[in-house]
């Protein structure tokens, strides 16, 4: 086809593809039984590592999400009583997001099956492997954010 072209690109954006397809496709079991998607978690989670109340905003740069995407999972998440809302005293447009006790005692409940069932996963590689993966990920997504924010505009 193109002989002279270098495919290695096309083939680290494909298999990071593949894995994200089969990781969505086994789902995480600890979360399906909780009844919970894994962004719906993400939000959880960093609400309860931050230890703070956040806004929106802070929650989408948190996950790694659109705030769309945030406004519509914390709207699921506020009806399941897992997150509240708090308006700001000076600014009302502004909205402070905690978790409940309900939210809290699901994150805590679901957070060591869930670490475990992360660890089978990543079983296949040793603990400095892992950790280089997640430094060159965390690089590339980094980058990423960078570059694509600005070619999207």
């Amino acid at each position: 086809m193109h002989p002279g072209l270098d495919t290695g690109p096309m083939e680290i954006i494909g298999r990071i593809n593949r894995c994200a397809a089969l990781l969505q496709q086994a789902e995480d079991a600890p979360l399906r039984r909780a009844g919970l998607s894994r962004p719906e978690f993400d939000l959880l989670g960093a609400l309860r590592r931050t230890g703070h109340e956040l806004t929106p905003g802070e929650l989408a740069r948190e996950t790694f999400s659109s705030g769309a995407a945030v406004t519509k999972r914390l709207k699921q998440l506020t009806e399941r009583g897992l997150v509240e809302r708090r308006g700001d005293s000076r600014d009302r447009r502004v909205v402070h997001l905690r978790l409940t006790d309900a939210g809290r005692e699901l994150v805590d409940g679901i957070l060591p099956a869930q670490l475990a069932y992360e660890t089978a996963v990543l079983s296949g590689l040793d603990g400095p492997e892992q950790g280089e993966l997640a430094a060159l990920l965390g690089e590339l997504l980094g980058q990423l954010e960078g570059r694509l924010g600005v070619l999207r505009s």
